[in-house]
Formats: C-alpha cells, structure tokens, sequence
C-alpha cells in the first residue's frame, strides 16, 4: 500500500508534469478549480486546488472530501502512485471502477486532454 508520503509525492509531480506541459495539454491544465483527491484506502483526502497549471495542495484530512470540490477524484493511493508513474492507464482504471473523476461536463471535456 502507498503511503501518504507517496502519494503526495505523487500529486507533486502531476503538478510539476501539468505546469512543464505545453500545447492542448496546458490549456485545459490553465483552469481554476477546487480539487479533492480522496485516497479510498487510506480514507484520507488531499484538499486544495488546480490553479496556474498546477495542483496547491492546501491540506489533508482524514475521511472523505468535507467539502464538494469543483474536481473531484477518487482512487486508491497505489492507484495514484502508478497513474502518474506511467504504469496504469487512466482510460482503463477509470472505465474499469478503479478511478473515479468527477467534474461539471465542461470541466470533463477540457480535463480529457489531461488524461
């Protein structure tokens, strides 16, 4: 199981790899948005938001999202881990359950090219 620390690291280095990015990639990266990561097997939540092509992590709580972020996100830790290590798919995790993402429609349609 991922720990919490990686996890972090995790969402870190999707931050740096949005802002780093170019084209079509940082356009939909360019939203404003509160964003919600909830680790379903740590029962923990990182909380903050998608501005400036990255992700501020603005905090951590135990348990599920306590407020109903713009983005929201829900996966396990290792699931997260290997999403932005390139060993999982997103397109398979997330039509098989093991990923879900959700978004106002536009939000979806400008995220996909994220993904």
């Amino acid at each position: 199981m991922a720990t919490i620390e990686e996890c972090r690291a995790a969402l870190g280095k999707l931050s740096d790899n949005m802002s780093g990015a170019g084209g079509d990639v940082r356009a939909a990266a360019a939203l404003d948005r509160s964003v919600s990561c909830h680790l379903t097997d740590l029962d923990l939540t990182f909380a903050g938001r998608l501005t400036g092509g990255r992700i501020e992590v603005a905090g951590t709580h135990p348990g599920a999202p306590r407020e109903r972020a713009q983005i929201r996100l829900a996966l396990t830790g290792d699931d997260l881990v290997d999403l932005v290590g390139g060993r999982l798919d997103f397109a398979t995790a997330w039509g098989s359950g093991r990923v879900r993402l959700e978004a106002s429609l536009l939000d979806l349609f400008r995220l996909r090219k994220l993904l």
